[in-house]
């Protein structure tokens, strides 16, 4: 089998001293290609670096996390633009909407999306998108914005039945995690009737670790459990899973 883990955060501090042995569990467990997002300018250098050592594994994405859009996002961004305009990277992201925790620069955070759609545009990538309290927020926008050329992931999806035909319609694939394995979720009611054409697999890691880790650090290595998770929920086999999720992230992320 071969997995990709589209979503990992795996530059962060919680795998400063162990990254080698934890890429080496991921390899071992058939997660043989890493999507990273970027979240604002300090973790742009140790992605890049990682992207550097594991030029075949590990692959960069650029964008601004919402939740690290302030006064300044505009410095942010132009700093975005000017990655993106210098070399290729896989997607733009991880960008989008989060109200959990402080709501003061929603505006902002509309307005650092809408540049980053534009983006997108431009350099025919997809999107990536972190939509947290606002699911519906996020729809609206790219209802929009969508003109044709917008297409990407709801990265960490764990929205309604309804929320995801909408999203599949304004083309987008779905970001399947950890969540789907936490049993007050009610994802697997929502997923076991979507076409296993609009899904992806992710760990997000080092966060929403899959259950028998929930609470402790996730890595890219439990792609696997997600991906068995999906299989029971769909009745179909984790071969399957495993064939079809990830020629759906090498056609996304080209």
């Amino acid at each position: 089998m071969n997995f990709v883990d589209t979503h990992a955060h795996i530059y962060s501090e919680e795998f400063k001293n162990d990254i080698d042995f934890m890429l080496a569990r991921t390899f071992e467990a058939e997660v043989n290609t890493v999507l990273m997002p970027n979240i604002d300018h300090t973790s742009i250098d140790g992605m890049l670096e990682l992207e550097l050592k594991y030029p075949k594994n590990c692959f960069a994405m650029m964008g601004l996390h919402p939740c690290h859009v302030k006064k300044d996002f505009e410095k942010e961004l132009y700093l975005v633009e000017q990655w993106l305009d210098k070399r290729k990277f896989k997607a733009v992201g991880e960008m989008g909407l989060d109200l959990f925790w402080d709501k003061s620069f929603f505006e902002q955070q509309k307005e650092a999306f809408n540049i980053q759609a534009e983006f997108a545009k431009k350099h025919d990538l997809p999107l990536v998108i972190h939509a947290r309290e606002a699911m519906s927020e996020v729809i609206a926008l790219l209802e929009n914005l969508q003109d044709g050329r917008l297409f990407g992931v709801l990265h960490c999806f764990g929205g309604t039945a309804e929320e995801a035909e909408k999203l599949i319609k304004l083309g987008f694939m779905l970001g399947i995690g950890g969540v789907l394995t936490y049993k007050k979720s009610g994802l697997d009611q929502v997923l076991k009737n979507i076409d296993l054409q609009h899904l992806i697999l992710e760990t997000d890691s080092p966060y929403l670790a899959p259950v028998p880790y929930r609470g402790k650090r996730n890595e890219t290595s439990y792609i696997p459990i997600i991906a068995q998770k999906l299989a029971d929920c769909q009745q179909k086999s984790i071969e399957e899973i495993a064939e079809k999720t990830t020629a759906n992230a090498l056609r996304l992320f080209k």
